[in-house]
């Protein structure tokens, strides 16, 4: 059998062509049989500049059905997809550009598309081993210079038929996308559960409320990060008759706040399904499809998936979708697998006596105050739970006597001496934030993550002089 996730994909492509694959804003649609053949003509393109198996295809393009071919076309042909951020500056992709020596950088998916209008379509699909690396996904990059995380054929063909077992999808679905694409979360856990399932999407650029509540009534499930949900909760038109017909909201990406999900499960009835991935293994864990959904918790780990807390709370994981390792980075590599064999995921967390996992934050944010651990997750709980805290960020920043201190910056207006007040009577002193600085908005990466590492840039000299 062809291990290429493509040749997977297709062979779940609906039994009638003629099936919407794409749903546009202006009410106009591209069957799965246009989808395959405009794959098939930029796969044919891609041959015609010379790209062969094994060659990176860099992409910083927005988001339309033609880069989703383009993505398709790649691994038709046994290239390897490297998606970008559309915010990157010029010097951020000359690293990696640098760093992963694309035969190709596309910038307009849409002219390529035109440019291979007139080309017969390449039919056959490149025979790749299930090992075979199919895409290269850097890290953010916060803790130093951004690393490929390599994604083989079966590590995505495994995730997709987890997660479209997992959340039920069906060709009967139609999801709503309006997540970028450059990401995990919008490229391959969004589309691959639609392919699989020969699912329809209603597709549109980026997140815009008035374009997703005019969709919402003929969706049946939205995957989104915690911003979604808490601009569609600010919105009085998303009412439980608006959102009658979903059947799935899924919630990742970033932690969801427990008053997010409390709010919504209040309006619409629906508790918001949260899970926990990230680039070097997809979709780890997940809430359960029929079962209790618990605010706070991203679930039970996926079929496969061997999860355990290894020294200091670390979750550590093995399984079929996890990365082989970083794109020509063995040192890196190496920091990241145990002696036995398990990928040190950066995250801190717990296991429930019945399985589910609970994180407190990442590793890289834990604060040692005076030689004493705190977790910002924790303090973060507390916070946000105190009038006029919309949310809260707890970071360590330098200070001259504890080594670090815990600072908190709040979105909100709220008197500092009282929240620090408030939290030591719920914390033990040393947790409690000893300066809080308040913000109008968190800043955040275009995955809702919020950015601790400005953070503490911004609030290094907090306890300076």
């Amino acid at each position: 059998m062809n291990g290429n996730v493509y040749a997977l994909l297709a062979s779940r492509f609906p039994a009638d062509p003629r099936a919407a694959a794409f749903i546009l804003p202006d009410g106009s649609q591209i069957s799965y049989a246009g989808l395959v053949e405009g794959t098939g003509r930029l796969a044919a393109l891609l041959r015609t500049k010379g790209v062969g198996p094994g060659d990176r295809i860099a992409v910083q393009a927005p988001k339309s059905p033609e880069a989703v071919m383009l993505y398709l076309a790649t691994l038709q042909v046994g290239a390897v997809y490297l998606p970008l951020n559309t915010a990157y500056t010029e010097a951020e992709v000359d690293y990696f550009r640098a760093d992963a020596e694309p035969k190709l950088l596309v910038r307009d998916a849409g002219a390529l598309a035109t440019e291979a209008a007139e080309l017969p379509p390449l039919c056959e699909i490149h025979p790749a081993a299930p090992g075979d690396l199919a895409a290269i996904v850097y890290t953010s990059g916060t803790t130093g210079r951004a690393k490929g995380a390599m994604l083989s054929h079966a590590n995505l063909a495994a995730n997709g038929l987890a997660l479209t077992d997992a959340w039920g999808f069906t060709g009967d679905d139609v999801l709503l996308h309006a997540l970028p694409i450059f990401h995990v979360h919008g490229l391959f856990v969004a589309l691959h559960c639609a392919f699989l399932s020969g699912a329809a999407m209603l597709w549109l650029p980026k997140f815009d409320e008035d374009q997703v509540l005019a969709a919402l009534p003929r969706a049946t499930a939205l995957m989104g990060v915690p911003t979604f949900y808490t601009r569609l909760l600010a919105d009085r038109r998303f009412t439980r008759a608006a959102s009658a017909r979903v059947r799935l909201f899924v919630c990742g990406s970033a932690p969801l706040l427990e008053s997010t999900f409390a709010e919504f499960e209040a309006r619409t009835g629906q508790r918001i399904l949260e899970r926990y991935g990230m680039s070097e293994a997809a979709i780890i864990t997940s809430n359960p499809l029929a079962g209790e959904r618990i605010a706070g918790s991203v679930g039970f780990p996926l079929p496969g998936v061997d999860l355990r807390i290894g020294a200091g709370g670390g979750v550590e994981i093995k399984g079929p979708s996890v990365t082989s390792g970083y794109w020509r980075n063995p040192a890196k590599t190496a920091e990241a697998f145990t002696a036995d064999g398990y990928f040190v995921t950066g995250d801190v967390g717990r296991l429930g006596d019945d399985g589910r996992l609970w994180l407190s934050g990442r590793a890289s944010d834990l604060i040692i105050s005076g030689g004493l651990n705190v977790y910002p997750k924790e303090v973060e709980l507390v916070l946000d739970e105190l009038p006029g805290v919309a949310e809260s960020a707890v970071i360590g920043v330098p200070h001259p006597d504890f080594g670090e201190a815990v600072v908190a910056v709040i979105a909100g207006t709220a008197d500092e001496a009282e929240i620090i007040a408030a939290a030591r009577q719920r914390l033990a002193a040393f947790k409690a934030p000893k300066r809080v600085f308040f913000v109008a908005d968190l800043p955040r990466n275009a995955m809702g993550k919020v950015e601790k590492k400005a953070l503490r840039e911004r609030y290094a000299d907090a306890f300076a002089g």
